[in-house]
Protein backbone atom coordinates (compact mmCIF):
# COMPACT_ATOMS: atom_id res chain seq x y z
CA UNK A 1 0.00 0.00 0.00
CA UNK A 2 1.32 3.55 -0.56
CA UNK A 3 2.78 5.60 2.24
CA UNK A 4 1.53 8.95 3.25
CA UNK A 5 3.13 11.24 5.74
CA UNK A 6 1.28 14.02 7.15
CA UNK A 7 2.36 16.69 9.03
CA UNK A 8 -0.17 18.51 11.26
CA UNK A 9 0.30 21.91 12.86
CA UNK A 10 -1.72 21.80 15.59
CA UNK A 11 -1.27 25.61 16.55
CA UNK A 12 -3.04 29.16 18.05
CA UNK A 13 -3.87 31.37 15.55
CA UNK A 14 -4.83 34.88 16.47
CA UNK A 15 -7.89 36.37 15.28
CA UNK A 16 -7.19 39.30 12.73
CA UNK A 17 -3.36 39.26 12.87
CA UNK A 18 -3.01 38.25 8.96
CA UNK A 19 0.53 38.51 9.08
CA UNK A 20 1.32 37.11 12.17
CA UNK A 21 -1.04 34.08 11.38
CA UNK A 22 0.79 33.67 7.55
CA UNK A 23 4.22 34.11 9.59
CA UNK A 24 3.33 31.22 11.71
CA UNK A 25 1.84 28.68 9.30
CA UNK A 26 5.29 29.65 7.24
CA UNK A 27 7.06 28.83 10.33
CA UNK A 28 5.61 25.49 11.23
CA UNK A 29 5.72 24.76 7.18
CA UNK A 30 9.09 24.61 7.94
CA UNK A 31 9.19 22.45 11.01
CA UNK A 32 6.87 19.99 8.91
CA UNK A 33 8.95 20.20 5.94
CA UNK A 34 11.74 18.88 8.07
CA UNK A 35 9.88 15.86 8.82
CA UNK A 36 9.85 14.60 5.30
CA UNK A 37 5.90 15.58 5.35
CA UNK A 38 4.03 14.73 1.84
CA UNK A 39 1.22 17.17 3.06
CA UNK A 40 1.04 19.12 5.66
CA UNK A 41 -2.66 20.51 7.22
CA UNK A 42 -3.16 23.51 9.42
CA UNK A 43 -6.69 23.78 11.45
CA UNK A 44 -9.77 26.01 10.75
CA UNK A 45 -9.35 29.30 9.13
CA UNK A 46 -5.66 29.76 10.92
CA UNK A 47 -4.53 32.46 8.23
CA UNK A 48 -7.48 35.25 10.41
CA UNK A 49 -8.40 33.53 13.13
CA UNK A 50 -11.53 31.57 14.88
CA UNK A 51 -14.25 32.86 15.00
CA UNK A 52 -14.03 36.01 12.92
CA UNK A 53 -18.05 36.98 13.74
CA UNK A 54 -19.25 40.00 12.19
CA UNK A 55 -15.52 40.98 10.90
CA UNK A 56 -16.59 38.36 8.16
CA UNK A 57 -19.26 41.54 7.13
CA UNK A 58 -16.34 43.78 6.33
CA UNK A 59 -14.89 43.45 2.21
CA UNK A 60 -12.00 44.76 3.60
CA UNK A 61 -10.78 41.82 6.11
CA UNK A 62 -12.35 39.24 3.63
CA UNK A 63 -10.41 40.70 0.66
CA UNK A 64 -7.11 41.20 3.09
CA UNK A 65 -7.49 37.10 3.93
CA UNK A 66 -7.69 36.09 0.58
CA UNK A 67 -4.75 38.06 -0.78
CA UNK A 68 -2.57 36.86 2.08
CA UNK A 69 -3.35 33.72 1.09
CA UNK A 70 -2.00 33.93 -2.11
CA UNK A 71 0.83 36.11 -0.75
CA UNK A 72 1.31 32.98 1.20
CA UNK A 73 1.92 30.41 -1.67
CA UNK A 74 4.56 32.67 -2.87
CA UNK A 75 6.26 32.89 0.33
CA UNK A 76 6.13 29.15 0.61
CA UNK A 77 7.85 28.90 -2.75
CA UNK A 78 10.45 31.27 -2.26
CA UNK A 79 11.60 29.32 1.36
CA UNK A 80 12.19 26.08 -0.60
CA UNK A 81 8.78 24.51 0.28
CA UNK A 82 6.63 24.84 -2.74
CA UNK A 83 6.88 20.80 -3.77
CA UNK A 84 4.99 20.25 -0.32
CA UNK A 85 0.99 20.79 -0.40
CA UNK A 86 -0.18 22.95 2.54
CA UNK A 87 -4.30 22.94 3.69
CA UNK A 88 -4.35 26.39 5.15
CA UNK A 89 -7.90 27.47 6.38
CA UNK A 90 -9.07 31.01 5.89
CA UNK A 91 -12.33 33.41 5.02
CA UNK A 92 -12.91 33.92 1.51
CA UNK A 93 -15.63 34.63 -0.89
CA UNK A 94 -18.17 32.25 -3.04
CA UNK A 95 -17.03 32.55 -6.42
CA UNK A 96 -18.54 34.80 -9.29
CA UNK A 97 -20.92 32.66 -11.34
CA UNK A 98 -21.94 30.82 -8.53
CA UNK A 99 -25.57 31.22 -6.45
CA UNK A 100 -24.22 32.75 -3.35
CA UNK A 101 -21.28 34.73 -5.63
CA UNK A 102 -19.27 37.35 -3.09
CA UNK A 103 -20.95 35.79 0.04
CA UNK A 104 -18.40 35.44 2.99
CA UNK A 105 -17.45 31.37 3.35
CA UNK A 106 -15.69 29.79 5.95
CA UNK A 107 -12.65 28.29 3.37
CA UNK A 108 -9.53 26.36 3.13
CA UNK A 109 -7.31 26.22 0.17
CA UNK A 110 -3.97 23.93 -1.10
CA UNK A 111 -0.97 25.83 -1.49
CA UNK A 112 1.85 24.66 -4.24
CA UNK A 113 4.29 25.67 -6.25
CA UNK A 114 3.60 29.40 -5.42
CA UNK A 115 -0.16 29.16 -6.41
CA UNK A 116 -3.13 28.45 -4.83
CA UNK A 117 -4.40 25.15 -6.71
CA UNK A 118 -7.52 24.71 -5.04
CA UNK A 119 -10.17 26.10 -2.59
CA UNK A 120 -13.39 25.08 -0.90
CA UNK A 121 -15.68 26.22 1.53
CA UNK A 122 -17.44 24.26 5.07
CA UNK A 123 -20.37 22.53 3.43
CA UNK A 124 -22.17 22.18 6.83
CA UNK A 125 -22.67 25.57 8.99
CA UNK A 126 -22.93 25.17 12.67
CA UNK A 127 -25.98 26.89 14.02
CA UNK A 128 -25.98 25.98 17.66
CA UNK A 129 -24.40 26.21 20.95
CA UNK A 130 -21.75 29.16 20.59
CA UNK A 131 -21.87 28.67 16.64
CA UNK A 132 -24.09 30.83 14.62
CA UNK A 133 -22.60 30.70 11.15
CA UNK A 134 -25.66 30.96 9.25
CA UNK A 135 -25.32 34.79 10.21
CA UNK A 136 -22.06 34.96 8.68
CA UNK A 137 -21.12 32.19 5.65
CA UNK A 138 -22.85 30.88 3.13
CA UNK A 139 -22.20 26.79 2.79
CA UNK A 140 -19.60 25.15 -0.19
CA UNK A 141 -21.06 22.42 -1.99
CA UNK A 142 -18.07 20.39 -3.65
CA UNK A 143 -15.96 17.62 -2.09
CA UNK A 144 -12.37 18.50 -2.95
CA UNK A 145 -9.96 15.04 -3.61
CA UNK A 146 -6.42 15.42 -3.34
CA UNK A 147 -4.73 12.67 -5.69
CA UNK A 148 -1.12 12.58 -4.23
CA UNK A 149 1.33 10.13 -4.34
CA UNK A 150 -1.26 7.63 -5.48
CA UNK A 151 -3.68 8.16 -2.37
CA UNK A 152 -6.80 9.81 -2.68
CA UNK A 153 -7.24 11.95 0.48
CA UNK A 154 -10.54 13.88 0.83
CA UNK A 155 -10.87 17.22 2.52
CA UNK A 156 -13.47 18.22 5.00
CA UNK A 157 -13.70 21.13 7.74
CA UNK A 158 -14.97 21.09 11.29
CA UNK A 159 -18.79 20.56 11.16
CA UNK A 160 -18.97 18.36 8.04
CA UNK A 161 -17.88 15.48 9.94
CA UNK A 162 -20.16 16.55 12.77
CA UNK A 163 -23.52 16.03 10.95
CA UNK A 164 -24.63 12.66 8.90
CA UNK A 165 -24.18 12.63 5.47
CA UNK A 166 -22.55 15.09 3.24
CA UNK A 167 -18.86 14.89 3.07
CA UNK A 168 -18.60 12.03 5.32
CA UNK A 169 -21.20 9.97 3.23
CA UNK A 170 -19.38 11.51 -0.52
CA UNK A 171 -16.24 10.35 0.73
CA UNK A 172 -17.22 6.78 0.97
CA UNK A 173 -18.80 7.10 -2.27
CA UNK A 174 -16.05 8.32 -4.31
CA UNK A 175 -13.67 5.17 -2.20
CA UNK A 176 -11.16 7.66 -1.11
CA UNK A 177 -8.47 6.60 0.75
CA UNK A 178 -8.21 8.88 3.78
CA UNK A 179 -10.42 12.19 5.06
CA UNK A 180 -8.86 14.77 6.08
CA UNK A 181 -11.30 17.32 8.34
CA UNK A 182 -9.48 20.79 9.61
CA UNK A 183 -11.28 22.06 13.01
CA UNK A 184 -11.49 25.14 15.34
CA UNK A 185 -13.85 23.22 17.85
CA UNK A 186 -13.79 24.36 20.96
CA UNK A 187 -13.26 22.90 24.70
CA UNK A 188 -16.12 22.39 27.06
CA UNK A 189 -15.67 19.98 30.02
CA UNK A 190 -16.39 15.85 29.04
CA UNK A 191 -16.43 16.75 25.26
CA UNK A 192 -12.98 14.74 24.09
CA UNK A 193 -14.80 11.98 24.54
CA UNK A 194 -17.98 12.59 22.61
CA UNK A 195 -14.98 14.06 19.75
CA UNK A 196 -13.40 11.02 20.01
CA UNK A 197 -16.43 8.28 19.48
CA UNK A 198 -17.71 10.76 16.82
CA UNK A 199 -14.82 10.38 15.15
CA UNK A 200 -14.74 6.61 14.72
CA UNK A 201 -18.17 6.58 13.65
CA UNK A 202 -17.19 8.95 10.69
CA UNK A 203 -14.37 6.99 10.34
CA UNK A 204 -16.51 3.77 9.88
CA UNK A 205 -19.52 5.68 7.80
CA UNK A 206 -16.53 6.93 5.33
CA UNK A 207 -14.59 3.56 5.19
CA UNK A 208 -11.18 5.21 5.40
CA UNK A 209 -8.99 6.40 8.21
CA UNK A 210 -9.91 10.00 9.71
CA UNK A 211 -7.57 12.63 10.01
CA UNK A 212 -9.03 15.50 12.72
CA UNK A 213 -6.94 18.52 13.24
CA UNK A 214 -7.60 20.62 15.68
CA UNK A 215 -6.33 24.45 16.40
CA UNK A 216 -5.32 25.58 20.57
CA UNK A 217 -5.39 28.67 22.04
CA UNK A 218 -8.52 31.13 23.23
CA UNK A 219 -10.47 33.92 22.20
CA UNK A 220 -12.56 35.81 24.14
CA UNK A 221 -15.03 33.30 25.86
CA UNK A 222 -13.54 30.00 23.71
CA UNK A 223 -10.83 28.12 24.14
CA UNK A 224 -9.60 25.57 22.20
CA UNK A 225 -7.97 22.28 23.68
CA UNK A 226 -6.21 20.87 20.52
CA UNK A 227 -6.24 17.01 20.64
CA UNK A 228 -5.99 16.35 16.77
CA UNK A 229 -6.38 12.86 16.28
CA UNK A 230 -5.72 9.99 13.58
CA UNK A 231 -8.49 7.38 13.69
CA UNK A 232 -8.55 4.49 11.46
CA UNK A 233 -11.52 2.95 9.55
CA UNK A 234 -11.72 -0.03 12.24
CA UNK A 235 -11.74 2.55 14.99
CA UNK A 236 -8.15 2.46 16.16
CA UNK A 237 -6.47 5.60 17.54
CA UNK A 238 -3.60 6.12 15.60
CA UNK A 239 -1.84 9.16 17.11
CA UNK A 240 -3.21 12.21 19.45
CA UNK A 241 -1.89 15.34 20.02
CA UNK A 242 -1.66 17.41 23.69
CA UNK A 243 -4.42 19.53 25.38
CA UNK A 244 -3.76 22.87 25.70
CA UNK A 245 -0.30 23.11 23.69
CA UNK A 246 1.12 23.51 19.91
CA UNK A 247 2.89 21.05 18.76
CA UNK A 248 3.51 19.27 15.28
CA UNK A 249 1.64 15.41 15.23
CA UNK A 250 3.82 13.60 12.13
CA UNK A 251 1.81 10.68 10.90
CA UNK A 252 2.84 8.22 8.46
CA UNK A 253 -0.07 6.12 7.29
CA UNK A 254 -0.57 3.09 4.92
CA UNK A 255 -3.47 3.69 2.57
CA UNK A 256 -5.13 2.10 -0.12
CA UNK A 257 -4.26 2.83 -3.57
CA UNK A 258 -6.26 5.31 -5.56
CA UNK A 259 -8.69 3.54 -8.17
CA UNK A 260 -8.02 4.77 -11.86
CA UNK A 261 -11.72 4.08 -12.64
CA UNK A 262 -13.58 5.77 -9.87
CA UNK A 263 -16.21 8.50 -10.23
CA UNK A 264 -15.29 11.34 -12.64
CA UNK A 265 -14.48 14.84 -11.92
CA UNK A 266 -17.87 16.92 -11.74
CA UNK A 267 -19.90 13.36 -10.50
CA UNK A 268 -22.49 14.42 -8.03
CA UNK A 269 -22.64 12.91 -4.30
CA UNK A 270 -24.15 13.03 -1.23
CA UNK A 271 -26.38 16.26 -0.20
CA UNK A 272 -25.54 17.35 -3.82
CA UNK A 273 -22.30 18.22 -3.36
CA UNK A 274 -20.02 17.85 -6.73
CA UNK A 275 -16.91 15.92 -6.86
CA UNK A 276 -13.61 18.10 -7.19
CA UNK A 277 -10.57 15.67 -8.46
CA UNK A 278 -7.07 17.42 -7.88
CA UNK A 279 -4.58 15.56 -8.80
CA UNK A 280 -1.27 16.65 -7.33
CA UNK A 281 0.86 13.91 -8.81
CA UNK A 282 4.01 12.23 -7.32
CA UNK A 283 5.01 8.18 -7.15
CA UNK A 284 3.29 5.91 -4.44
CA UNK A 285 5.71 5.61 -1.44
CA UNK A 286 6.27 2.94 0.84
CA UNK A 287 8.51 3.28 4.20
CA UNK A 288 10.64 0.87 5.33
CA UNK A 289 10.40 2.86 8.63
CA UNK A 290 8.08 4.32 9.51
CA UNK A 291 7.32 7.20 12.07
CA UNK A 292 5.96 6.19 15.51
CA UNK A 293 3.05 7.95 15.95
CA UNK A 294 2.42 10.09 19.44
CA UNK A 295 -0.28 9.10 21.28
CA UNK A 296 -0.49 11.89 23.94
CA UNK A 297 -2.12 11.07 27.77
CA UNK A 298 -4.95 13.11 28.17
CA UNK A 299 -5.71 15.30 31.54
CA UNK A 300 -8.03 14.01 34.23
CA UNK A 301 -11.25 17.12 34.58
CA UNK A 302 -9.59 19.05 37.12
CA UNK A 303 -6.55 19.70 35.14
CA UNK A 304 -8.74 19.82 32.18
CA UNK A 305 -10.69 22.24 33.53
CA UNK A 306 -8.35 24.01 35.06
CA UNK A 307 -5.75 23.76 31.88
CA UNK A 308 -8.63 25.76 29.80
CA UNK A 309 -9.40 28.42 32.70
CA UNK A 310 -5.34 29.12 32.28
CA UNK A 311 -5.11 29.18 28.56
CA UNK A 312 -8.47 31.72 28.50
CA UNK A 313 -6.92 34.23 30.77
CA UNK A 314 -3.33 33.73 29.26
CA UNK A 315 -4.98 34.13 25.56
CA UNK A 316 -6.77 37.24 26.66
CA UNK A 317 -4.01 39.09 28.51
CA UNK A 318 -1.75 38.33 25.68
CA UNK A 319 -3.71 38.86 22.50
CA UNK A 320 -5.28 42.31 23.59
CA UNK A 321 -1.43 43.55 24.22
CA UNK A 322 -1.94 43.49 27.77
CA UNK A 323 0.95 43.29 30.49
CA UNK A 324 -0.56 42.64 34.22
CA UNK A 325 -3.63 42.14 35.78
CA UNK A 326 -5.70 43.24 39.00
CA UNK A 327 -7.24 41.38 41.91
CA UNK A 328 -9.30 42.45 44.72
CA UNK A 329 -7.87 39.48 47.28
CA UNK A 330 -10.52 39.27 50.19
CA UNK A 331 -8.97 36.15 51.82
CA UNK A 332 -11.90 33.90 50.29
CA UNK A 333 -11.32 31.01 47.67
CA UNK A 334 -13.04 32.81 44.62
CA UNK A 335 -10.00 35.66 44.63
CA UNK A 336 -7.88 32.92 45.71
CA UNK A 337 -8.19 30.54 42.72
CA UNK A 338 -8.59 33.44 40.41
CA UNK A 339 -5.41 34.48 41.42
CA UNK A 340 -3.55 31.21 41.35
CA UNK A 341 -4.97 31.12 37.23
CA UNK A 342 -3.77 34.11 37.24
CA UNK A 343 0.09 33.31 38.27
CA UNK A 344 0.30 30.33 36.40
CA UNK A 345 -1.20 32.37 33.48
CA UNK A 346 1.24 35.36 33.17
CA UNK A 347 3.89 34.94 36.08
CA UNK A 348 3.63 36.31 39.61
CA UNK A 349 5.55 39.19 37.98
CA UNK A 350 2.46 40.50 36.03
CA UNK A 351 -0.18 39.46 39.02
CA UNK A 352 -1.43 42.45 41.74
CA UNK A 353 -3.22 41.95 44.53
CA UNK A 354 -4.67 44.34 46.57
CA UNK A 355 -6.68 43.97 50.12
CA UNK A 356 -9.73 46.24 50.88
CA UNK A 357 -10.86 45.51 54.40
CA UNK A 358 -13.77 47.52 55.89
CA UNK A 359 -15.15 47.27 59.11
CA UNK A 360 -16.69 43.87 58.82
CA UNK A 361 -14.03 42.28 57.35
CA UNK A 362 -12.38 39.54 59.75
CA UNK A 363 -8.81 39.21 60.38
CA UNK A 364 -8.01 35.55 59.23
CA UNK A 365 -9.71 36.29 55.56
CA UNK A 366 -6.76 39.69 55.63
CA UNK A 367 -4.22 36.87 56.73
CA UNK A 368 -4.87 34.86 54.28
CA UNK A 369 -5.12 37.48 51.54
CA UNK A 370 -1.52 38.20 52.81
CA UNK A 371 -0.82 34.89 52.73
CA UNK A 372 -1.88 33.69 49.32
CA UNK A 373 0.54 36.50 48.17
CA UNK A 374 3.56 35.58 49.92
CA UNK A 375 2.93 32.02 48.98
CA UNK A 376 2.01 32.77 44.80
CA UNK A 377 4.97 35.55 44.66
CA UNK A 378 2.57 38.45 43.60
CA UNK A 379 2.43 41.83 44.69
CA UNK A 380 0.24 42.55 47.16
CA UNK A 381 -0.99 45.88 48.68
CA UNK A 382 -3.37 46.98 51.91
CA UNK A 383 -6.12 49.75 50.92
CA UNK A 384 -8.67 49.97 53.40
CA UNK A 385 -11.94 51.49 52.07
CA UNK A 386 -13.38 52.08 55.81
CA UNK A 387 -12.83 55.95 55.78
CA UNK A 388 -14.48 55.79 52.21
CA UNK A 389 -17.49 54.18 53.55
CA UNK A 390 -17.62 56.08 56.71
CA UNK A 391 -17.88 59.02 54.47
CA UNK A 392 -20.67 57.75 52.02
CA UNK A 393 -22.72 56.67 55.25
CA UNK A 394 -21.91 60.11 56.90
CA UNK A 395 -23.74 61.68 53.87
CA UNK A 396 -26.44 59.45 53.33
CA UNK A 397 -28.97 56.95 55.30
CA UNK A 398 -27.95 53.38 53.79
CA UNK A 399 -28.95 50.37 55.66
CA UNK A 400 -29.26 46.65 55.01
CA UNK A 401 -28.47 45.47 51.33
CA UNK A 402 -28.16 48.57 50.36
CA UNK A 403 -25.13 49.27 52.90
CA UNK A 404 -24.04 46.12 51.86
CA UNK A 405 -23.82 47.17 48.48
CA UNK A 406 -21.77 50.19 49.08
CA UNK A 407 -18.75 48.11 50.34
CA UNK A 408 -18.39 45.78 47.38
CA UNK A 409 -19.11 48.46 45.08
CA UNK A 410 -16.49 50.97 46.95
CA UNK A 411 -13.94 47.84 45.91
CA UNK A 412 -15.00 47.83 42.18
CA UNK A 413 -14.21 52.12 42.15
CA UNK A 414 -10.90 51.66 43.81
CA UNK A 415 -9.67 48.65 41.99
CA UNK A 416 -10.80 50.79 38.66
CA UNK A 417 -9.27 53.34 39.92
CA UNK A 418 -5.49 51.88 40.48
CA UNK A 419 -6.58 50.23 37.32
CA UNK A 420 -6.68 53.71 35.36
CA UNK A 421 -3.42 54.52 37.19
CA UNK A 422 -1.07 51.96 36.91
CA UNK A 423 -2.76 50.27 34.29
CA UNK A 424 -3.49 46.91 34.97
CA UNK A 425 -6.90 45.19 33.83
CA UNK A 426 -9.22 43.69 37.07
CA UNK A 427 -9.65 40.18 36.96
CA UNK A 428 -13.47 39.68 38.34
CA UNK A 429 -13.84 36.78 40.62
CA UNK A 430 -17.30 35.69 40.20
CA UNK A 431 -18.22 31.89 40.20
CA UNK A 432 -21.42 30.66 37.80
CA UNK A 433 -23.45 29.77 41.17
CA UNK A 434 -23.04 33.20 42.11
CA UNK A 435 -24.41 34.71 39.07
CA UNK A 436 -26.61 32.53 37.94
CA UNK A 437 -28.45 33.51 41.29
CA UNK A 438 -27.53 37.65 40.66
CA UNK A 439 -25.71 36.28 44.26
CA UNK A 440 -23.12 39.64 43.29
CA UNK A 441 -23.04 43.21 43.57
CA UNK A 442 -23.76 45.17 39.83
CA UNK A 443 -20.45 47.68 39.15
CA UNK A 444 -19.20 45.88 42.39
CA UNK A 445 -17.73 42.63 42.32
CA UNK A 446 -18.73 42.29 38.73
CA UNK A 447 -16.07 45.11 37.95
CA UNK A 448 -13.59 43.91 35.58
CA UNK A 449 -12.05 43.02 31.91
CA UNK A 450 -12.40 39.05 32.65
CA UNK A 451 -13.77 36.82 34.42
CA UNK A 452 -11.80 33.38 34.60
CA UNK A 453 -14.31 31.88 36.65
CA UNK A 454 -17.56 33.06 35.64
CA UNK A 455 -18.47 29.62 34.41
CA UNK A 456 -17.30 27.26 37.08
CA UNK A 457 -19.82 26.35 39.83
CA UNK A 458 -18.77 27.11 43.34
CA UNK A 459 -18.43 23.30 44.14
CA UNK A 460 -16.09 23.33 41.06
CA UNK A 461 -14.24 26.30 42.19
CA UNK A 462 -13.37 23.95 45.59
CA UNK A 463 -12.21 20.82 43.52
CA UNK A 464 -9.87 23.20 41.74
CA UNK A 465 -8.40 24.84 44.26
CA UNK A 466 -7.80 21.48 46.30
CA UNK A 467 -5.81 20.19 43.16
CA UNK A 468 -4.06 22.76 42.43
CA UNK A 469 -2.76 22.91 45.66
CA UNK A 470 -2.06 19.20 45.61
CA UNK A 471 -0.43 19.28 42.15
CA UNK A 472 1.95 21.88 43.63
CA UNK A 473 3.04 19.09 46.78
CA UNK A 474 3.37 16.75 44.40
CA UNK A 475 5.83 18.50 42.69
CA UNK A 476 7.44 19.10 45.93
CA UNK A 477 6.23 23.03 46.23
CA UNK A 478 3.90 25.20 48.69
CA UNK A 479 0.62 25.39 47.71
CA UNK A 480 -0.44 28.48 46.12
CA UNK A 481 -3.76 28.56 48.30
CA UNK A 482 -3.87 28.60 52.00
CA UNK A 483 -5.67 25.83 53.46
CA UNK A 484 -8.28 28.00 55.95
CA UNK A 485 -9.60 29.77 52.42
CA UNK A 486 -10.49 26.51 51.30
CA UNK A 487 -12.13 25.13 54.75
CA UNK A 488 -13.49 27.84 56.05
CA UNK A 489 -17.49 28.38 55.47
CA UNK A 490 -17.92 31.21 52.24
CA UNK A 491 -18.77 34.84 53.37
CA UNK A 492 -18.95 38.31 51.54
CA UNK A 493 -18.24 39.74 54.88
CA UNK A 494 -20.43 42.48 54.10
CA UNK A 495 -21.91 42.49 57.80
CA UNK A 496 -21.30 40.74 61.00
CA UNK A 497 -20.35 36.67 60.88
CA UNK A 498 -21.96 36.40 57.59
CA UNK A 499 -22.24 33.36 55.50
CA UNK A 500 -23.63 32.63 52.09
CA UNK A 501 -25.91 30.11 53.08
CA UNK A 502 -27.72 33.16 55.32
CA UNK A 503 -29.12 33.85 51.50
CA UNK A 504 -28.77 30.41 49.27
CA UNK A 505 -29.05 27.17 49.53
CA UNK A 506 -26.13 24.59 50.45
CA UNK A 507 -23.48 24.88 47.27
CA UNK A 508 -23.98 21.28 46.69
CA UNK A 509 -28.07 21.53 46.39
CA UNK A 510 -27.69 24.83 44.82
CA UNK A 511 -25.28 23.33 42.10
CA UNK A 512 -27.03 20.49 41.34
CA UNK A 513 -30.15 22.14 40.80
CA UNK A 514 -28.18 25.01 38.69
CA UNK A 515 -26.91 22.24 36.39
CA UNK A 516 -30.14 20.67 35.53
CA UNK A 517 -31.81 24.66 34.76
CA UNK A 518 -29.22 26.16 33.21
CA UNK A 519 -27.33 23.64 31.45
CA UNK A 520 -30.10 20.90 30.79
CA UNK A 521 -32.73 23.44 30.31
CA UNK A 522 -35.33 21.46 32.56
CA UNK A 523 -38.00 23.18 33.54
CA UNK A 524 -39.72 23.64 37.08
CA UNK A 525 -41.64 20.69 37.73
CA UNK A 526 -38.91 18.22 35.98
CA UNK A 527 -36.33 19.21 38.70
CA UNK A 528 -38.80 18.31 41.59
CA UNK A 529 -40.06 15.31 39.85
CA UNK A 530 -36.40 14.45 40.10
CA UNK A 531 -36.25 14.85 43.91
CA UNK A 532 -35.16 18.59 44.64
CA UNK A 533 -37.70 20.35 47.28
CA UNK A 534 -39.75 22.35 45.45
CA UNK A 535 -39.60 25.39 47.63
CA UNK A 536 -35.78 25.26 46.83
CA UNK A 537 -36.22 25.14 43.48
CA UNK A 538 -39.04 27.35 43.02
CA UNK A 539 -36.54 29.73 44.72
CA UNK A 540 -33.70 29.38 42.64
CA UNK A 541 -35.78 29.43 39.21
CA UNK A 542 -36.59 33.21 40.61
CA UNK A 543 -33.33 34.29 41.14
CA UNK A 544 -32.01 33.09 37.52
CA UNK A 545 -35.11 34.33 35.79
CA UNK A 546 -34.42 37.95 37.50
CA UNK A 547 -30.78 38.06 36.85
CA UNK A 548 -29.99 38.09 33.67
CA UNK A 549 -29.71 41.93 33.44
CA UNK A 550 -26.84 41.11 35.54
CA UNK A 551 -25.34 38.75 33.86
CA UNK A 552 -25.34 40.62 30.75
CA UNK A 553 -23.12 43.19 32.04
CA UNK A 554 -20.35 40.68 33.45
CA UNK A 555 -17.41 40.84 31.62
CA UNK A 556 -16.27 37.58 29.23
CA UNK A 557 -14.90 34.42 30.32
CA UNK A 558 -13.33 31.45 29.34
CA UNK A 559 -16.03 28.64 28.39
CA UNK A 560 -15.59 24.83 30.16
CA UNK A 561 -19.25 23.93 30.63
CA UNK A 562 -21.74 22.65 27.85
CA UNK A 563 -23.74 26.18 28.24
CA UNK A 564 -21.83 29.29 29.24
CA UNK A 565 -23.25 32.68 30.36
CA UNK A 566 -22.46 34.26 27.02
CA UNK A 567 -22.79 32.83 23.83
CA UNK A 568 -24.24 29.75 24.24
CA UNK A 569 -27.67 31.14 26.52
CA UNK A 570 -29.32 34.11 25.39
CA UNK A 571 -32.50 34.59 27.08
CA UNK A 572 -34.14 37.82 27.27
CA UNK A 573 -33.67 40.30 30.09
CA UNK A 574 -37.60 41.63 30.05
CA UNK A 575 -39.10 38.11 30.34
CA UNK A 576 -42.40 37.44 31.99
CA UNK A 577 -42.33 33.45 31.83
CA UNK A 578 -42.12 31.93 35.35
CA UNK A 579 -42.92 28.28 35.29
CA UNK A 580 -39.22 27.29 34.50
Amino acid sequence: MPNLRLALCQIDPWVGDLARNSEEVLRWSKRAAESGADLIAFPEMVLTGYPVEDLAFRGSFVESSRQTLVELAAKLAAEGLGDVPVLVGYLGRAEPGTKHAGKPQNCAAVLRGGEVVTRFAKHFLPNYGVFDEYRYFVPGDQLTVLRLHGVDVALAICEDIWQEGGRVAATAQVGAGLLLSVNGSPYERDKDDVRLELVKRRAAEAGCPLVYLNMVGAQDELVFDGESMVVTETGELLSRGPQFAEALLVVDLDLPAAEEDGLPDGAVLADGLRLTRVDLGGAPKERAEPIVPEVAERLDDEAEVYAALVEGTRAYVRKNGLRSVLIGLSGGIDSALVAAIAVDAIGAEHVYGVSMPSRYSSQHSRDDAAELARRTGLHFRTVSIAPMFDAYMGATELTGLAEENLQSRLRGTLLMAISNQEGQIVLAPGNKSELAVGYSTLYGDSVGAYGPIKDVYKTLVFKLARWRNAQAEARGEVPPIPENTISKPPSAELRPDQVDTDSLPDYDLLDAVLARYVEGDEGRDAIVAAGYPAEVVDRVVRLVDTAEYKRRQYPPGPKVSPKNFGRDRRLPITNRWRRG
